[in-house]
């Protein structure tokens, strides 16, 4: 071999070791790479929010650092129509939102609003781990952006008021704050109130302003976000039961490696069934916190409170007779309840 062709033998395997070289750093850095994603909720100091710190804290310590996760409550993020179009376009890669606010994307996801659906944390709680609970509401969204990961009960909704309501004929001419559901507005539309769909970031100043004389709402958020500056009086209407469902952006979703795809699915769903005893202590938490703030629990008269739950429990069955979709979705929830008693 001559000087030129030693030559060209020493550079052509200098080539080749920096050429792998440089793949391994390629491969060092693939699986250096980190994700970050961003978990929204419309409440603070609440089963949400509550349940978006764990769930990320889970995704950080199971995916060795390469999820980063940070929480954003209270609706640091927009409203909860923008935090769910953040999250179908990949903005915000997490959501964790009660189901009905997700009506505009498929009307099914109110069927678990339905009011008189449970009466009890226990039962709730049995009907969002119900196997052909899960499989369907996971599902939904699929062809909207959204991937599903985990249902979860919050606790149960009740009517906060600027006058209390003491009795079933004062809801008569209130101008209620709903959930935007169907099955709430017939609901308070039979009582005589006037319903108004909002997010919860409005309604303070609704109330402070007249523009409401009462909200449907959870004892967790009202207590979080200080209700009881605006108005002081929980009617304990227990009307029907305030989930959440936990929604990825898919198209963050499909960007993670399969193995980072089995964290997320693993944690959402392991940290919603391990975290019903965590849930009640932040509802006993909320209830002091009402109380400490000068707020005031209001319970109707049983018999009053029995005729509500009657008039309220039809109206399930009425809104979904019509839509068959909507009436199969509806079917498979209250079926999933029925067990669950």
């Amino acid at each position: 071999m001559n000087f030129v062709q030693e030559k060209l033998a020493v550079t052509a395997a200098a080539g080749v070791l920096t050429l792998a070289a440089a793949l391994a750093c390629g491969v060092a850095q693939a699986q250096d790479n980190s994700f970050v994603m961003k978990i929204t909720t419309p409440t603070i100091h609440a089963v949400l929010d509550q349940y978006g710190k764990a769930f990320g804290d889970a995704v950080e310590k199971d995916s060795g650092g390469r999820i980063k996760a940070q929480l954003y409550p209270a609706s640091q993020l927009g409203t909860i129509p923008r935090q769910i179009e953040g999250t179908q376009f990949g903005a915000i890669q997490c959501a964790i939102i009660p189901p009905e606010f997700f009506v505009g994307i498929d009307e099914r996801f109110e069927v678990l609003a339905a009011p008189g659906l449970v009466t009890s944390a226990a039962q709730a709680e049995k009907v969002a781990a119900d196997p052909q609970v899960l499989k369907f509401y996971l599902g939904l969204g699929v062809n909207k952006g959204l991937h599903g990961v985990a249902v979860g009960f919050a606790e149960q909704s009740e009517v906060v008021s600027k006058n209390a309501i003491r009795h079933l004929d004062d809801f008569k001419g209130k101008k209620l704050r709903i959930f935007a559901s169907q099955f709430q507005s017939d609901s308070f539309s039979k009582l005589g109130a006037t319903p108004v769909a909002m997010s919860p970031g409005d309604v303070v100043a609704a109330l402070q302003q007249g523009a409401l004389d009462a909200s449907v709402a959870g004892v967790q958020l009202l207590s979080g976000l200080h209700f009881f500056d605006a108005a002081k009086y929980i009617t304990m209407t227990n009307h029907a039961a305030i989930f959440y469902v936990v929604e990825i952006s898919k198209k963050w979703y499909d960007s993670l490696p399969p193995d980072l795809q089995q964290v997320v699915d693993r944690d959402a769903a392991a940290t919603a069934l391990n975290f019903n005893p965590r849930a009640q202590e932040i509802e006993d938490a909320a209830v002091k916190a009402w109380t400490a703030g000068g707020g005031e629990f209001v319970n109707l008269p049983a018999d009053e409170q029995a005729e509500m739950i009657k008039t309220m429990s039809a109206v399930g069955a009425d809104v979904s007779k019509d839509k068959p979709p909507l009436a199969e979705a509806f079917k498979i929830v209250s079926d999933a309840a029925a067990r669950a008693k």
